[in-house]
Order: C-alpha cells, then structure tokens, then sequence
C-alpha cells in the first residue's frame, strides 16, 4: 500500500538549459517525423540553406550521423515549450572549434503557429549561456540573410553585433542574396543586463 509520502507528484525535473518560456534537450530519433515536417514546408526554410526537403528516410541517416558528431563538432536541441512540453523547433552550434573558442549558431521555429512570439529569441539566450557559461567559448556568431529582417532583429535583442556583409554569398529563388555575418563575444554578453540561464527559477 502506498504511503502518503509515497503518493506525493515527483515534479518534474528542471531542465538544464532553459530560459522563461522555453527549454533545450537534446533530439531523439522520436522527433524525427516532427523534423520532416518542419523542414518540408517551403516558408519555414525559405531563410534556411536548404534546398530540398528531407524525406524520413534521409531524416534517420542524418539523426546517426549528427549523434557521433554531438559535442565534437557542435551540438542540436530541440526548442520545447516549458508550459507542455512541446517541441517547436531546433537549434544548435555547427563549426565548433573549441580549441580557438568559436562556434556558428542557427535555429529553425518548425512550428509557425508559434512564430513571432520571442520564443527564437529565449532559445538563443540559453545557447549563447551554454556556449560562453559552459564550453568557455570567446566568440558565437550567426549568418543571417539580408531579407530576413524580423530575425536580424532579434539577434540585435540578444546583443549580436554586425561585423560585415558577404555579398551575394546565397543563391536562392533565382537570385543571390547578400548574407550579415553578426557576432557575440563573451565579454559582451557577459554584460548584457538580463538573468543568466543557471539563475532562473533560483
């Protein structure tokens, strides 16, 4: 018989990275249909460098692929709601190079209905907390397409400065789009005026 105790909810456990509204874990091979949902949707990756969509097939041999590569040559998370637990989209460090401190950043909101909403921006304040707070990095930086003017925007929020334009450096609906190369150094985001990941929830 169980005892009062016993019966009590166990609360869930507290994610390690987080901000407010959001939290990242790592993908599971579960999330794999979601992904290839996501990324078939032309106005999704219209700001992508994609160009084509991945079947599940392509999704699965991608998911193995990315596994050995996680924490060597950069990381994935899946974008969840802390509210239900729902995953919304993705992001990670690609070009990892821990030995000079720099890593690239890109994120995707697969799920539109949540577009707009400043969660792209929560997730990339954990990221920027787990790339300079835990993998002691100097530098993120980010390549943005010139069009793609709501997302350059919350990079400015999240205290990325521009450091140039690569001209025509992305080829997409017939025609070559200049690309802002914006970046984030540690000692600016360490003074950047908000709560840090580790002391939300404290």
């Amino acid at each position: 018989m169980p005892t009062a105790e016993s019966s009590v909810p166990t609360p869930p456990p507290m994610p390690v990275l987080r901000a407010e509204r959001v939290y990242l874990r790592p993908a599971e091979r579960e999330d794999l249909p979601a992904f290839v949902r996501w990324f078939s949707d032309a106005e999704t990756t219209r700001y992508l460098a994609m160009r084509a969509p991945f079947s599940l097939a392509m999704e699965e041999q991608w998911f193995t692929g990315m596994l050995e590569r996680q924490g060597k040559e950069g990381y994935l998370f899946v974008i969840c709601l802390v509210a239900d637990g729902r995953a919304i989209g993705t992001t990670g460090f690609h070009h990892l190079d821990l030995e000079n401190g720099n890593a690239s950043w890109g994120i995707s909101i697969g799920e539109k209905a949540e577009w707009n909403r400043g969660y792209g921006t929560e997730a990339l304040q954990a990221m920027c907390d787990f790339g300079f707070g835990q993998l002691r990095l100097e530098r993120i930086e980010l390549d943005v397409f010139v069009p793609n003017r709501r997302a350059q925007r919350s990079y400015e929020k999240a205290g990325f400065v521009t450091e140039g334009v690569l001209r025509r450096a992305h080829f997409a609906d017939g025609q070559f789009h200049d690309v802002i190369r914006m970046a984030l150094l540690r000692g600016e985001w360490e003074a950047l005026a908000r709560a840090k990941t580790w002391e939300i929830g404290t």
